[in-house]
């Protein structure tokens, strides 16, 4: 059994109805949605025709925000309906950003995600979903799309031409169109202005350069309203990808500072078990402050969806955590031979840690910049042993090691560029790619986070080179260049998840 939705934008006048009916039944929150009318105008004066869309999730076969959520918290029914429980969620926010269709949003006043869930209330009661029941025009269709008799399926045996939105993600979409406009269910293809039909739009547009707006984005047709959604990972994410990567990166170096002669005692035995252990504490508090219900962050332990790489993460983190914590023990108690013995070990589990945001990034599917895994596993690889590095480089200053982290940052600048200029297959990540460089370095700058990013690592990693080889090295120039680095690679974060977020979904 599969309940589905055959929305016939033939008949539909874009009265929004099913939204005001849909908001009534399930309490939905002043400026949030789980159902919408999207207005689309195809063509030039005089020659101009409006249509509609009414977009909503899409009770996928294969719901990728099913699988994303580390408690599960969303799930799917035997009737085919994905269904949430709000007292479960933990606000990650991991959902909006797996749903290819923006399906989803947080009720800021509970700090939980939302969606349509079909109206399974009244579904259970034998009744219509409210949006269906008041529809002027009957454009709203529902059933069972397993039943060659419902409806649904008999609708679309008999009219051709029903379309889903997206169907590439893979998702098994159930919400089938009859009508409707390619602009309308196609989105960034149609042009995004400052000012909707009735207002301003609460958020900006992204500010797609224009060379790149020529290719990807139709010159006959505007969008003339849709609903807003927020960027919902920011700042923490993109520190959490920087701390991370410092634990995770100075443990890998941890097992080959022993043969660095000019490391000093506590740099070969403490610092990297030290660094280590600090930013992943730092690494765990980010990760918990960016849940919007904090205070449920052990559900993520309690009752974890295994098919999660946010669950995989946690693991990987804690693996990590204890190998880290057990060689800091050895040395405490002068057991220098095991501590050595632990640090290959660690080599593995440091580089889990470093990676697996690869495959959770893999796992939001409404985020395809983030997906180009080939690109995306090496370069988090790249990011980790570089700032690891640096930040050894004060107390072991290696000359192998100085050059090591310069080639890491070329490597990493090189990555980054290719982020920037490489293929990517769909209008999703073209987009997103085009949108990299007009992140601002900070609110209000002129300076692109992702060149300002890029050059600063570049630099002050080929600084600290510059200083080791040239015999000028002093613990303190070397920790500002370290700082630098790490400034840096938060600005090309910054860049990286906020692009990939500002495309539009719907």
């Amino acid at each position: 059994m599969q309940y589905g939705f055959v929305l016939d934008q033939r008949r539909c006048i874009g009265c929004h109805a099913c939204t005001v009916a849909c908001k009534s039944e399930n309490e939905v929150p002043l400026g949030d949605f789980r159902t919408w009318v999207k207005y689309t105008e195809v063509g030039s004066f005089p020659q101009v025709r409006r249509h509609f869309a009414v977009l909503r999730c899409n009770q996928c076969t294969a719901a990728p925000c099913v699988t994303i959520c580390p408690v599960t918290a969303l799930h799917k029914r035997l009737d085919g309906i994905v269904d949430l429980d709000k007292d479960v969620c933990i606000g990650c926010k991991a959902c909006m950003q797996a749903c290819p269709y923006d399906a989803l949003y947080l009720n800021e006043e509970t700090g939980g995600a939302e969606k349509c869930h079909f109206c399974a209330h009244r579904v259970e009661q034998g009744l219509k979903p409210a949006c269906e029941v008041v529809c002027p025009e009957t454009a709203i269709i529902s059933g069972d799309l397993h039943d060659p008799q419902s409806p649904v399926s008999r609708l679309l045996r008999e009219v051709p031409g029903a379309v889903a939105r997206r169907p590439e993600q893979g998702t098994g979409p159930n919400v089938f169109y009859l009508g409707a406009h390619a602009a309308s269910l196609e989105p960034g293809t149609a042009k995004e202005e400052d000012m909707y039909l009735w207002s301003d739009r609460r958020l900006p547009q992204a500010p797609l350069p224009a060379a790149d707006a020529e290719h990807l984005v139709r010159t006959d047709a505007r969008v003339a309203y849709d609903v807003d959604h927020k960027v919902h990972w920011g700042w923490k994410v993109s520190a959490y990808l920087v701390t991370k990567g410092i634990a995770a990166g100075a443990a890998m170096w941890a097992p080959f500072v022993a043969f660095m002669p000019n490391a000093s005692g506590f740099g070969r035995n403490w610092l990297p078990e030290v660094l280590a252990l600090a930013f992943l504490a730092v690494t765990n508090v980010l990760l918990v402050l960016d849940l919007k219900r904090p205070m449920l962050f052990l559900s993520i332990v309690l009752r974890p969806n295994t098919r999660s790489w946010l669950v995989k993460g946690a693991w990987a983190l804690m693996a990590f955590g204890g190998i880290t914590g057990a060689i800091f023990v050895a040395r405490c108690f002068q057991l220098d031979g095991l501590a050595d013995g632990l640090r290959w070990t660690n080599l593995i589990t440091a580089s889990m840690a470093a990676a697996y945001t690869a495959f959770l990034f893999a796992q939001c599917e409404g985020r395809d910049l983030w997906q180009n895994t080939k690109v995306l596993l090496p370069h988090l690889l790249v990011q980790a042993l570089l700032v690891g590095g640096a930040s050894l480089l004060p107390f072991v200053q290696d000359e192998k090691l100085a050059i090591a982290v310069a080639v890491l940052a070329l490597l990493h600048h090189g990555f980054g560029l290719l982020e920037r200029f490489g293929r990517h297959t769909t209008h999703n990540a073209k987009m997103a790619a085009a949108l990299l460089p007009t992140v601002p370095a900070w609110r209000g700058s002129r300076l692109s986070a992702l060149h300002l990013g890029l050059a600063t690592t570049s630099l002050a990693a080929l600084l600290g080179m510059l200083l080791v080889l040239t015999g000028f090295a002093h613990p303190i120039a070397l920790a500002l260049c370290a700082i630098a680095g790490f400034g840096g690679l938060f600005l090309y974060e910054q860049a990286y998840v906020r692009a990939g977020q500002l495309p539009p979904l719907s």
